[in-house]
């Protein structure tokens, strides 16, 4: 697969550091268990140092969830983009990338901003409608010109089709029911998704990358 993006990162190292590290600590123990106080004891600076660059852990969450937003973009624009990989190919990689993206994230973070940070989940799930459309339309759309996906299913409405269950697979709640973490999930939605939309030529090179 292609190494997943590194060009939204930000220019300053520091808050590089900063957000690499937020988002470790966020993602592994959730967003309550973690204070200012634990990250700047973590990334070795004062606290005062760690005000300078955010303000609030607020701050610091949102920062991490707005570049997690911009690195699944450019996972998928540059899969997109690489004219040597096949439909499947990119998919799979895709896949593989989220991931990798989401390794560390346990539904806690999730069900500790729903609830006590519902301001940044609100911003998690305006993300998901507007990556959803924009990154799987596009693999629909690739799908059928390369004769992978069929013709005869409206993309408009097999994009608002996974948008809305993935809406509802991602809730704190669902996860939980079914013991899985995002990183189990997604993959297992996108295989499901696509395997309805193949042709017989796409789903023979689906098997392939994605052997049950």
């Amino acid at each position: 697969m292609a190494s997943p993006s590194h060009s939204s990162a930000p220019a300053d190292p520091t808050v590089a550091r900063i957000l690499h590290q937020a988002r470790e600590h966020f993602f592994a123990h959730g967003y309550c268990a973690c204070t200012m106080d634990d990250l700047a004891a973590e990334l070795g600076m004062s606290k005062k140092t760690l005000y300078v660059h955010f303000r609030s852990k607020e701050e610091i969450m949102r920062a991490v969830l707005e570049q997690l937003g911009r690195e699944v973009r450019a996972d998928a624009e540059a899969l997109l983009a690489n004219r040597h990989l096949g439909f499947a190919e990119k998919l799979r990689g895709f896949a593989e990338g989220i991931v990798q993206r989401l390794a560390l994230l346990n539904p806690r973070t999730l069900r500790d901003l729903q609830r006590f940070a519902p301001e940044l989940y609100a911003l998690l799930v305006e993300m998901r409608q507007k990556n959803i459309p924009y990154i799987f339309g596009r693999f629909i759309e690739e799908g059928q010109i390369a004769g992978k996906v069929r013709t005869d299913i409206s993309p408009v409405l097999a994009v608002e089709f996974f948008l809305h269950a993935m809406q509802g697979l991602l809730q704190p709640a669902t996860l939980d029911r079914l013991g899985l973490a995002p990183r189990d999930l997604l993959p297992q939605a996108i295989d499901l998704f696509f395997g309805g939309l193949l042709t017989p030529a796409g789903r023979k090179e689906h098997e392939k990358f994605f052997p049950r």
